[in-house]
């Protein structure tokens, strides 16, 4: 009988999982997840991310036990471990997940020197980047057309859970690695537990609950009723080709939205470092500007409310990323990689792709088609938080502001903004 390995990377489910469903399909499988060095060394691997990798890998462990098998776990550069594994159970064919971030196409090119036989399906992206490319280049620079390539397209099946896993015998699993063991830090007091099984109960509750309502509720940050499944998809816990074929069409094109961006990431791997589009900004050196932005304590509400929900829960409404994300980089012109890094550290949501695409979509370097656009907090707060609830959620200073009152505290009589105990703005209302 056929062994195989399969490598675990951004895929952490047993339902809908191609690479999963090929190996089991084919003989034995060693499913392994290798905790890379070179990425618990680096700026991703944020206590908040690692916890939900965690609580992701202990999850799919259970499942492929209930099915027969077991997730072997190393530590160590990926090739090196899967030669190792090959050596030891007579492997000959490597599957894994078809990702394209400069990161995962280094790997590739180091497992394909293994002599194994190489298979890498879809999983990761409802279309897999290169999938679609437009006419006129390799791919496309602008949303709207690729959105129109993209609800045209005839997606793949999606494929059902296997019914065994055989895992060949005498290799050791491996424990699971304790959190203090990989980073450094403290997740967030509030941060959601990962897994499938969590990811799962979360899109069924959202899709019985929310869903219906989503294009109207969407940008609504008091009433949270956004699917909150983001880091179920950056881990893959939850499947997007399973998710887009039960959404409503509102939230499908949210995930077009994340597909583009990783067919710009895999076309432009510096989208993380580098302008999509240079246009020549000079960002303002500004320590205490950037202090106030990451801690919470601008002054202004409604961006002071985004940062401290992203600290306590290691996740912001969308709304709220885009209002944070403008006032950092247009407001105070500040360099959107500073804020990137920022949200890289706390969002366990943090997809280097979708990430960073949107921050230089704001930032007016990347794919939007408006570059000059600037999101005024204070129209957004009236607009998206019109009763205050939201700022009054995650700013306990301002609990005792009534209404809409609570986004210009310092336009209170003199009495109250004294026993506030919160910052003046940092840039006040007439000088923007």
């Amino acid at each position: 009988m056929d062994t195989s390995i399969l490598l675990f990377t951004r895929d952490l489910r047993v339902r809908d999982n191609p690479a999963l469903a090929a190996a089991c399909g084919a003989g034995r499988v060693v499913p392994v997840f290798v905790f890379d060095d070179a990425i618990l060394g680096g700026p991703f691997a944020a206590p908040n991310r690692v916890r939900f990798l965690l609580d992701s890998l202990a999850d799919l462990r259970r499942s492929l036990t209930e099915l027969g098998g077991d997730l072997v776990v190393r530590r160590g550069d990926p090739a090196r471990e899967t030669a190792r594994l090959a050596r030891e159970t007579g492997a000959r064919s490597l599957l894994l997940a078809d990702e394209r971030s400069a990161y995962a196409a280094r790997r590739l090119a180091r497992l394909r020197e293994l002599g194994l036989e190489v298979s890498v399906l879809p999983g990761i992206t409802v279309v897999p980047p290169g999938d679609l490319t437009p006419a006129s280049g390799d791919h496309y620079k602008v949303f709207t057309p690729y959105w129109r390539a993209w609800e045209e397209v005839r997606w793949r099946p999606a494929v059902d859970a296997p019914k065994e896993v055989r895992l060949p015998s005498g290799v050791e699993p491996g424990a699971l690695p304790r959190l203090a063991e990989l980073v450094p830090g403290t997740p967030s007091p509030d941060l959601a537990p990962g897994g499938e099984t969590k990811g799962r109960e979360r899109l069924e509750a959202w899709l019985r609950e929310d869903a219906a309502e989503y294009d109207r509720v969407r940008d609504d940050l008091a009433a949270d009723r956004t699917s909150r499944l983001g880091p179920y998809l950056k881990f893959g816990c939850v499947s997007p080709r399973e998710l887009a074929g039960s959404a409503p069409d509102a939230f499908r094109r949210q995930l077009a939205w994340r597909d583009f961006h990783h067919q710009v990431a895999a076309a432009f791997p510096g989208l993380p470092r580098r302008d999509y589009r240079p246009r020549g900004q000079t960002w303002k050196d500004d320590e205490d500007g950037f202090a106030a932005w990451r801690d919470g304590t601008t002054g202004i509400p409604i961006v002071d409310a985004g940062m401290r929900q992203l600290r306590r829960e290691g996740f912001m409404h969308n709304r709220a990323r885009l209002i944070t994300a403008s006032f950092l980089t247009r407001d105070l012109g500040i360099d959107w990689r500073l804020g990137l890094g920022h949200f890289n550290e706390l969002l366990a949501d943090g997809d280097i792709a979708d990430n960073a695409g949107n921050w230089q979509w704001v930032a007016g370097t990347g794919n939007s088609t408006r570059p000059d656009q600037v999101m005024n907090p204070f129209r957004q707060a009236s607009r998206f938080d019109p009763r205050g609830d939201y700022v009054r959620r995650y700013v306990p200073e301002l609990a005792g502001v009534e209404g809409a009152r609570v986004h210009r505290p310092w336009a209170l009589d003199e009495d109250r903004r004294r026993h506030l105990d919160y910052p003046p703005p940092i840039l006040a209302p007439d000088d923007r």
